[in-house]
């Protein structure tokens, strides 16, 4: 068997990442109304029980993934890349349609914690470069793979904005008790289109990229067994790598808190101290956060990292994410830039804080005879745990607090994310810097 190469695998790889990022972030502008509808249907009269759920069916998904991307991955393994990225297609196309037709909070959580479960299409995707590229293409193929996140992060909370209730929004065609009805099904319509024309692609023009000579017909290790071996393993790595998973994960774990509650505060009526945002506004703010991403991570890293100490980069982002956090339930309707100067903040301190951790541990882990694949897996376990627990605690304390008054508010959870990025500050002050951080940063 030859391996594949030229343009033709890559780009169709480039589109099932960004189309993957699309399905994912396209429900964020919308979920949080979606949710709140369907429990409101369901009989969850009450602010916070209502809200709670907003939290729950969030967290479904990445659940989905956490329990089930390691067995995909072995299937990979086995049987091949290419009906593995398949599978995960099919499974987006059929579980947005599914998703954006729920009528029960029920439906809607099966709905995205099958999508996740059936989706390892990042992690596959990332096998299938390393198949087909030698050391020198690598590093920029990968970068390809966050290109693809970055722009996806854009364009899906602008489309799921915007294509939200078209019966209001574009009227015509979609001027009907039907979609009166269905007002947040286009924008999973939309993207499940997406992902089915993928799937046609990869099926006309993508070849297989394992030969069936390197396949494993017996995994050591799949599903389940190698998340709890990823998590565990963490205790046979160094101080300094175990401190830097660490860290990653404190501070995911305050980033994913503003993914659950975010939205159900501007969502509140300005009376009730919310922004009175809706789903298209959303869907704007959440498309800005995205380009401001791109363009630290994309422009602005390298020339940075130059300059400055790799760690100095990550805690000054930590420390920007944690002020932004803790501002948000201050902000007014107006003026807007200030509103925007909050979540520059808070994206600018992710993309500074990502690839300089990610460096770090990545050359930590050589200079210390550390197996990358091990340290990329305890960190990839913790990760996936707090993007779970993140929105789930975040809307706990949102439903315990939004009616409350004097300290417990609906000021607090923004406060305790705040926080916990402050805790991920005070852990990096412990790590050191190995002697090759700054090469690999301006190299990599």
């Amino acid at each position: 068997m030859t391996r594949p190469n030229g343009a033709a695998p890559l780009t169709v790889l480039f589109l099932v990442v960004l189309i993957d990022m699309i399905g994912f972030t396209l429900v964020i502008p919308f979920l949080t109304y979606f949710v709140q509808d369907l429990a409101t249907g369901d009989g969850f009269s009450d602010i916070g029980a209502r809200d709670r759920w907003v939290g729950i069916v969030l967290a479904s998904y990445t659940l989905g993934q956490f329990l089930f991307t390691p067995l995909l991955g072995s299937l990979s393994d086995r049987f091949g890349r290419r009906p593995i990225l398949m599978l995960g297609l099919a499974s987006n196309t059929v579980f947005l349609i599914i998703f954006g037709l729920a009528s029960t909070l029920w439906m809607a959580l099966i709905a995205r914690f099958l999508a996740g479960a059936g989706n390892g299409n990042i992690a596959v995707t990332r096998a299938y470069i390393g198949d087909i590229s030698d050391r020198e293409q690598l590093p920029g193929r990968m970068g390809m793979i966050g290109a693809a996140f970055g722009l996806g992060f854009m364009i899906g909370p602008l489309l799921g904005g915007v294509l939200t209730d078209p019966a209001e929004g574009f009227g015509g065609p979609f001027a009907t008790e039907w979609w009166t009805d269905h007002p947040y099904f286009l924008p999973c319509l939309f993207a499940a289109m997406l992902s089915l024309i993928s799937l046609i692609l990869a099926s006309r023009i993508l070849p297989e990229s394992l030969p069936e000579s390197e396949r494993k017909t017996r995994p050591k290790s799949g599903g389940l067994r190698r998340v709890l071996s990823n998590l565990i393993g963490v205790r046979d790595l160094t101080p300094v790598v175990r401190r830097l998973i660490l860290t990653n994960a404190t501070f995911l774990l305050a980033f994913t808190m503003l993914h659950a509650t975010f939205i159900l505060f501007t969502a509140m009526p300005v009376e009730d101290g919310g922004l009175g945002y809706d789903e298209r506004m959303n869907g704007y703010i959440f498309a800005y956060v995205g380009l401001v991403g791109v363009v630290v991570q994309g422009g602005l890293i390298r020339p940075l990292s130059k300059r400055f100490d790799v760690r100095l980069l990550m805690i000054v982002g930590t420390t920007l994410t944690a002020i932004g956090l803790g501002w948000i339930p201050y902000l007014e309707p107006t003026p807007l830039a200030v509103g925007l100067l909050v979540m520059t903040f808070i994206a600018a301190g992710n993309g500074l804080f990502q690839p300089s951790q990610s460096s770090m541990l990545t050359t930590e882990a050589r200079d210390s005879g550390i197996d990358l694949g091990r340290a990329m897996g305890a960190q990839e376990g913790f990760g996936a745990l707090s993007r779970i627990i993140g929105p789930i605690l975040a809307a706990f304390i949102w439903a315990e607090t939004v009616n409350g008054t004097g300290l417990w508010t609906y000021h607090t959870v923004f406060r305790v994310a705040g926080l916990i990025a402050l805790m991920s500050v005070l852990i990096q002050f412990g790590i050191k810097k190995s002697s090759r951080d700054q090469e690999a940063m301006i190299n990599g």
